[in-house]
């Protein structure tokens, strides 16, 4: 017998610049994984080195900005997709999904670099279909034009990163979570999503965050970081290990 698949896809994210890392990531259960090359240390050559030993789950990268040539680089190097940061507008939007696709439905630009890795070159159609291409809503001017948004042809998913659309409204990610009056960002980009017919993901990078934010009706949310993971799971075994029994004696001097 065979579980249904669930109806939210988690996400796991890697900061941390390394092929090591995402390989291990990879492996932790989650639907896809995001190399961040925003704020994390994923530069072009890291993600060429560490896609290839990820890509036993769909490997994602947030380019550093809304950029025709990052958004190409990072698909050259083996992505599946991409999260464009800091889009505004529904202009925006459709130029972060155009420069995710091949003519004629984008203006991506032809760079075969998968042969260089020795694997097989997918064709411009069979890419255009598979690509995924995913647009951060993270300031007040985006929240406002989020129906166009959302409703951008070649879009997949709206974004969210609370952390700075927070900062853009002049409160805190615990307060806007916590907000459950109408008219709450995160609850508009959710309804925007769903008219359009777009996939409404956010960046949660932890447990009671993703279940606030999937009671509100995301559907693809990032939980697992791997700085994060490394320091929590680090410090909890280092305070375990404290709290074991001394030995009953000193052991005798070196």
């Amino acid at each position: 017998m065979t579980s249904s698949p669930s109806p939210v896809r988690l996400a796991a994210w890697s900061m941390l610049g390394v092929p090591a890392a995402a390989s291990l990531l990879a492996g932790i259960g989650a639907d896809l994984l995001v190399l961040d090359g925003q704020h994390g240390l994923y530069d072009d050559a890291a993600l060429v080195a560490a896609i290839p030993g990820a890509a036993r789950v769909p490997v994602h990268v947030r380019v550093p900005h809304n950029s025709p040539a990052l958004i190409g680089r990072a698909l050259d190097a083996g992505a599946r997709g991409v999260i464009v940061p800091m889009v505004q507008s529904g202009d925006e939007a459709i130029a972060a999904a155009r420069a995710s696709r091949y003519p004629p439905l984008g203006e991506r630009s032809w760079g075969p670099l998968a042969a260089y890795r020795g694997e097989p070159t997918i064709d411009p159609v069979t890419a255009n279909e598979a690509v995924w291409c995913a647009v951060m809503v993270e300031t007040a001017r985006a929240v406002a034009d989020v129906e166009a948004i959302a409703a951008a042809p070649g879009v997949d998913e709206v974004f969210v990163g609370p952390f700075d659309l927070a900062l853009a409204l002049g409160t805190t990610v615990g307060d806007l979570l916590a907000d459950r009056s109408p008219g709450n960002p995160l609850d508009t980009v959710v309804a925007a999503c769903r008219r359009a017919g777009t996939v409404a993901g956010a960046f949660a990078g932890g447990l009671a965050a993703a279940e606030n934010l999937i009671g509100r009706g995301y559907t693809s949310v990032a939980v697992a970081v791997d700085t994060q993971v490394i320091a929590a799971a680090g410090a909890d075994l280092i305070s375990a290990a404290r709290s074991l029994p001394a030995p009953a004696s000193p052991p005798p001097a070196a």
